[in-house]
């Protein structure tokens, strides 16, 4: 049996989606792991996401920013995205899918406490995120977020 798949959305792929990742997988729920894309994904992770989560002892993800594909939409349980539904750039087939939406600023526009903020409050909803899944998964029924 494969793992479930949380993917974690934003535009560029670059900043939260990326930290999500790495927060979610530091320790999933048994039987979930993340990943994360982005709509138009840039092509490098922001220089200050690396040592941002260095100071929370967190690794980047191995794999570079990359686009958001049907397939993936398709094979996750569970969608998150960083707020980038307004954005130009969000396709409308994700506008359509059932999904949760953080509307966490993009911290690439922000000094380095702004970007702490914001990585420290990822940090939050991604730990709530994973006690939720892990406490729906003791109950039968379909993932958090899964449709009925």
């Amino acid at each position: 049996m494969s793992d479930r798949l949380v993917v974690f959305i934003c535009v560029e792929n670059a900043c939260r989606s990326l930290m999500a990742e790495a927060m979610f997988n530091a320790d999933p729920p048994p039987g979930w792991r993340a990943t994360s894309a982005g709509t138009v994904p840039s092509p490098a992770p922001n220089p200050r996401t690396r040592p941002m989560l260095a100071e929370i002892g967190l690794a980047l993800p191995d794999h570079p920013p990359r686009l958001l594909t049907k397939e993936l939409m398709d094979h996750a349980d569970l969608r998150v995205t960083m707020g980038c539904l307004d954005d130009d750039s969000c396709p409308a087939h994700l506008k359509g899918l059932e999904l949760r939406d953080w509307s966490l600023r993009d911290p690439a526009r922000l000094d380095d406490a702004g970007f702490r903020e914001v990585r420290d409050d990822l940090r939050q909803r991604v730990d709530r995120l994973r006690l939720e899944i892990s406490l729906h998964d003791r109950r039968p029924g379909p993932a958090p977020g899964a449709p009925s």
